[in-house]
């Protein structure tokens, strides 16, 4: 037993002595060839690779997937609206690239590209449609209608419209949209200023010229954008309330050649019109030649066949609606007969590779002649005011404007604009008058007047900015200059009667004046504003401006004795002068940048201080007021996608009394209303909130927006209209100016569109609601006014094949007034406007247009003298001969002789006047007409590609 123990662990020890020295010997192995310590690589270069993607038409395809792969890259993304692509952070400059979209054959290339360049720039890739794609699917890359952040775009490709047809048939099919007879455009309830067309200004910026001219076919998109400014444009930063304007994008295959639309037109009573209109496109470059000239009738629609066609609208309402307050046959013109002539002229162009212009020059002439009944009612304590007046009223005015804009690219970091104006306005205008004015008791007035005044105007501005080599930070300097000199001479030569209770006159007085006005207006302002980038979405905004406003004021008031001598009258004279200096420092938070960020805000404060200071040489009286405001800046945005959105925009502002309203002085210039000023007035300052959400159903081509606003004031001058004795036992209004709180208004609207089978069938909702709470005082009396206004219309679009279009429509007013001033039941009143319209085309045989529009309005609340419920219709005949390029037209106006101008206009205090104007308005035209075009593509300089802007200018 002892020998096995022995053995066994011999056999151990053995075992365990060998594989210690296999260990031993794998150690020293190992420490024989283990490697030296390597020397850490240096970091690789990274990279900016950049391009664009296009189509066979050479258009920028949005939404593909672009994928860069190499031996240390993987990164996705996609291009943007406009089919450019950004990848940062490439290691590698020899990579494949893989492009594709829904539709089009994928690309995959590879590229080698220079290793020491940090952004590298490819040349245009082009897809190719895929065709096995099914046919069952139709595939239109973007959908019709996106939202950014200050931006709606439509794709002009998914609305259909006939040959050779302008803009504005093409805005009327989009959602939202709605055109006026006289070329105006509105946009969910907000009306449009001004055109541009590939992101300028275009014929002055006239939106009826752009519309009515401008043929369909070369249109890609058109954007309704919140323009806060070219400043604002270049760095970012928002100041103040937007202009709602109309940018036309040009398509890159239709982006250079000619157009050419004349047209002449002859009717009874000496009736005539004549148009011309020619424009050539050269990628940037614009020439634009627009002429019109024409002795119509105002206060009429048109009832279509050509764009230079009919006046103003038929019936409408004013604040309040006496009349249909749109529809086919409405404007926002008034009655009469009109002389006018509007020519203009536009040029644009890319000097050299920095150098850009844009001039616009427009004349306007207008000749209008017309006759109005109206009637008014003020609440006033102890009696209230009814007027009744009769006029007839001639004005010619001759304008001319010309604006000149010079944008120079100094290099990759400086930008320069300078961009002076001139305009200069004359009018005159003479008014017959016969007036019966009772408060207690009455008081006629039976006046002869006549005007003339000259308006010059000149301003210019220089603009400045830096771009700094860190992305996004940047600074601006903008300075302004204005000069404005009014001049106006005016005579009044008035019968005044005087009466007593019982309807006796007591005395018959003449009146006799000359009243002369000088008005000298200087306006300076310089603004700089500087960004500093702190993340990749984030960002700091300082904006500071000083605003200086100057004016130089003298109205002298000559009696005219029965030799025709005159005589100054102190009392009736005024000479002053004051300025308004106001400072704004601003402080702001952004967050949410690029294409892609869903969520954007931005919050702040400014500072404002102000000066208001003058002095009165007529009676010897200085003012000197200072006062300071802050105001917080807050805005909102939230993009579930490029077709769902909404956005909140807190603004205030502040506003100082006029100088006119702070004299403590008497000022009897009009003797029947003589105004008293208040020195003690403090700034008023307005709270407004703005809220909008859009939505656009792709898939069920539903577009469906709500927009809100409610605006709070504090200390707002209100009038308060005291009631004192004047001559011969009368009752004069005596206008004095108080501060109030209370004063708010709330309103909103809707928008609802819908397009069934392929867009053959629109139906379209729209509304506004709007409450408006008025504080004001009478006879020392507070009292409150409040007023309500519902606006509800459907109007479908039906065109259910190419022979028949058919627009129908229905529209509701109502407006309630109700004041708390007394318990008698003139101080309410109630409104109530049905409108029925309809309007179509029918294309027969060939080449033959049968155009017709009717409308029927009911309306009750307004003086049966005012309103008598017309029914109008105009109808045309057209012949088109060689492609709808000439055609010739016979068109009759209000065949029935029944068209009249009704307006009701309501005011915060609850007065209201009713007006009716005429129309003279059954008449008939014949016009011949030409559209001459020929469009081809843009072509990139230097064997380049094209490279475009998002507003549609070219970068090439």
């Amino acid at each position: 037993m002892k020998k096995l123990y022995k053995n066994t662990f011999f056999n151990l020890c053995k075992t365990f002595g060998i594989l210690m020295l296999v260990l031993c010997l794998s150690q020293s192995l190992y420490a024989q060839n283990q490697p030296k310590k390597a020397k850490v690589p240096p970091p690789i270069a990274r990279r900016e690779v950049s391009g664009v993607v296009k189509d066979d038409t050479k258009l920028g395809i949005p939404s593909c997937t672009v994928k860069l792969t190499s031996i240390h890259d993987t990164l996705v993304t996609s291009t943007n609206d406009d089919g450019i692509f950004v990848i940062k952070n490439v290691k590698e400059a020899v990579y494949t690239l893989t492009v594709s979209s829904l539709g089009y054959k994928t690309f995959v290339g590879k590229f080698k590209q220079n290793d020491v360049t940090p952004r590298i720039v490819m040349d245009p890739i082009f897809l190719k449609n895929e065709e096995n794609a099914l046919k069952e699917v139709t595939i239109n890359g973007t959908p019709s209608i996106t939202y950014k952040t200050d931006t709606v775009e439509y794709k002009a490709s998914d609305y259909i419209v006939r040959e050779n047809a302008t803009v504005d048939e093409l805005l009327k099919k989009m959602e939202g949209m709605e055109v006026g007879s006289d070329g105006s455009l509105t946009h969910q309830g907000n009306t449009i200023t001004k055109a541009k067309i590939n992101g300028k200004t275009y014929l002055g910026g006239d939106v009826s010229s752009a519309i009515q001219n401008l043929p369909a076919e070369i249109v890609d998109k058109i954007q309704i954008v919140d323009d806060y400014g070219d400043q604002a444009a270049r760095t970012g930063i928002k100041d103040g309330d937007p202009e709602k304007i109309l940018n036309i994008v040009t398509r890159t295959d239709k982006s250079v050649g000619n157009s050419l639309r004349l047209g002449a037109g002859a009717g009874n009573n000496k009736r005539y019109e004549g148009s011309l209109f020619a424009t050539r496109l050269n990628q940037n470059q614009v020439i634009g030649i627009n002429g019109r000239i024409n002795n119509t009738v105002t206060g009429v629609a048109n009832s279509g066949g050509d764009s230079n066609g009919g006046g103003g609208g038929g019936n409408r309402g004013g604040n309040g609606g006496g009349g249909n307050n749109g529809g086919g046959n409405s404007s926002s013109g008034s009655g009469g007969t009109a002389t006018s002539a509007s020519p203009s002229f536009s040029y644009r162009d890319q000097l050299g590779k920095k150098i850009k212009i844009n001039t616009n020059y427009s004349f306007r002439y207008n000749d209008n002649n017309s006759s109005n009944i109206s009637e008014s009612f003020s609440p006033t304590i102890p009696y209230n005011t009814h007027t009744s007046s009769e006029s007839l009223r001639n004005s010619s005015s001759k304008t001319h404007n010309f604006s000149f804009e010079l944008e120079d690219d100094i290099d990759s970091a400086n930008f320069i604009r300078f961009s002076p104006n001139i305009s200069l306005s004359t009018t005159n205008n003479s008014t017959i008058s016969s007036t019966i004015q009772t408060i207690r008791t009455r008081q006629d007035r039976k006046g002869l007047s006549s005007s003339i005044s000259t308006r010059p105007n000149i301003n210019a501005t220089a603009f400045y900015q830096h771009v700094f080599k860190k992305p996004r930070r940047n600074l601006s300097v903008q300075l302004t200059f204005g000069n404005s000199d009014a001049d106006a001479t005016s005579e009044q030569n008035n019968n005044i009667l005087y009466y007593d209770t019982t309807n006796i006159v007591t005395k018959d007085s003449l009146v006799h004046r000359l009243i002369e006005r000088k008005n000298l207006t200087r306006n300076y302002r310089a603004s700089f504003t500087y960004v500093e980038p702190l993340t990749s979405s984030t960002q700091i905004e300082f904006n500071s401006q000083v605003n200086y406003n100057g004016y130089d004021n003298k109205a002298i008031t000559s009696n005219i004795n029965a030799s025709g001598n005159s005589q100054i009258v102190d009392s009736l004279s005024n000479i002053y002068e004051y300025s308004f200096t106001q400072s704004r420092v601003a402080l702001n938070f952004r967050y949410g940048l690029g294409n892609e960020a869903k969520v954007r805000f931005s919050a702040g404060l400014t500072a404002i201080p102000a000066v208001l200071a003058g002095s009165k040489a007529s009676l010897g009286t200085t003012t000197r007021r200072t006062s300071f405001n802050l105001i917080p800046i807050a805005r909102f945005q939230y993009l579930w996608s490029k077709q769902h959105s909404i956005q909140l925009n807190y603004s205030g502002n502040a506003n100082e009394p006029s100088f006119d309203q702070i004299q403590p002085v008497r000022d009897e210039s009009n003797p029947q209303n003589p105004v008293v000023g208040n020195p003690a007035l403090k700034v008023t300052f307005s709270h407004s909130i703005n809220t909008a959400y859009n939505n656009y159903i792709a898939n069920s081509k539903l577009n469906y927006s709500i927009n809100g606003n409610a605006t709070f004031s504090q200390n707002k001058v209100v009038t308060n209209r005291v009631v004192i004795a004047g001559p011969y036992g009368s009752q004069l209004n005596e206008t004095h100016y108080v501060n109030l709180n209370g004063n708010y208004n709330l309103n909103g609207n809707y928008s609802i569109n819908k397009q069934l089978n392929d867009r053959k069938y629109n139906l379209a909702f729209r509304g506004n609601f709007s409450y408006n709470h008025g504080v004001s005082m009478n006879n020392n009396v507070a009292y409150e006014t409040n007023s309500w206004v519902f606006y509800e219309k459907f109007g479908p679009r039906i065109t259910p094949n190419d022979w028949v279009e058919v627009n129908p429509s229905a529209s509701f007013n109502f407006t309630k007034s109700a004041s708390t001033l007394s318990t008698s039941s003139s101080t309410d009143f109630k409104t109530k406007t049905t409108a029925l319209n309809i309007d179509g085309k029918f294309y027969f045989l060939k080449g033959f247009e049968l155009g017709y529009s009717a409308s029927k309005n009911f309306v009750t609340g307004i003086n049966a003298n005012i309103t008598s419920n017309p029914l109008v219709i105009n109808s045309y005949l057209q012949r088109d001969f060689w492609h709808r390029r000439i055609s010739a037209t016979v068109q009759v106006f209000d065949i029935l002789n029944q068209n009249n101008f009704v307006n009701r206009d309501v005011n915060v205090d609850g007065s209201y006047t009713d007006t009716k104007s005429n129309a003279l308005s059954r008449y008939f035209m014949f016009r011949l007409s030409a559209n001459l075009q020929k469009w081809t593509g843009a072509r990139g300089r230097n064997g380049n590609g094209i490279m475009r802007r998002g507003d549609g200018s070219f970068m090439n």
